[in-house]
């Protein structure tokens, strides 16, 4: 019997980005199900009834919530490739600590730089720009956060990679000028088609992120 998997999803969504990089570094055919948040279907609201919210991973008719919990489901249901985490519960257990750094500190810090204005941007750019350092001195001379291979902080980080145009456009800062070792680890992850053929075009994400902050945002 044909396994059924179906992903809903917003595409600009860096927590959707993560599942779809895990999908394909693990080979797994899926139907994609682009939702408009603004007007939920029915059927993401039959599937995540708790949060209402993209992603949802729907397997054989059973659906799995939240990115970070969704990305690990995928590593264990489909072993037939590479691992996303290391088999080591101390290293998987630190994995897991710096998905939650960059889920919490990345994600709060980036939006304050394009979803408000003042003093509250310049904490969020002060912030977002401490978090990077303190991953770049996590990562530190390894190609990749989980080693020799593309792993599940990779994977988790590179989603949001895709936004950095847009912090720097708004925010008026430069990751390459002060956190040049991330931008060298992003380059490194996009020259596996898994990761690069999943992306949106950063460009894209900004005319997006542009068009929210006009609609709903501060100028």
């Amino acid at each position: 019997m044909a396994e059924e998997v179906k992903l809903l999803d917003f595409w600009p969504s860096m927590f959707g980005m993560r599942v779809k990089v895990a999908l394909a570094m693990k080979g797994v055919a899926y139907e994609y199900v682009e939702q408009d948040l603004r007007n939920k279907s029915p059927l993401l609201l039959e599937m995540n009834p708790i949060h209402k919210k993209i992603p949802v991973l729907v397997h054989n008719g059973k659906p799995i919530c939240e990115s970070s919990i969704i990305v690990q489901y995928i590593d264990e249901t489909w072993k037939n490739r590479a691992p996303l985490l290391p088999s080591d519960p101390y290293e998987r257990a630190q994995a897991r600590f710096w998905v939650d750094f960059i889920d919490k500190k990345v994600f709060e810090s980036g939006r304050k730089i394009w979803a408000s204005k003042g003093e509250e941007r310049e904490e969020g750019k002060k912030e977002f720009m401490g978090s990077l350092k303190k991953l770049e001195e996590v990562l530190g001379e390894k190609a990749y956060f989980g080693g020799e291979n593309v792993g599940f902080v990779d994977i988790v980080l590179i989603g949001y990679y895709t936004w950095f145009y847009s912090y720097e456009s708004i925010g008026n800062l430069s990751v390459e000028a002060e956190c040049s070792k991330i931008l060298g680890w992003a380059k490194r992850c996009l020259q596996n088609e898994s990761v690069s053929n999943s992306l949106p075009d950063p460009f894209k994400i900004c005319d997006f992120v542009l068009l929210m902050k006009k609609k709903y945002g501060p100028e």
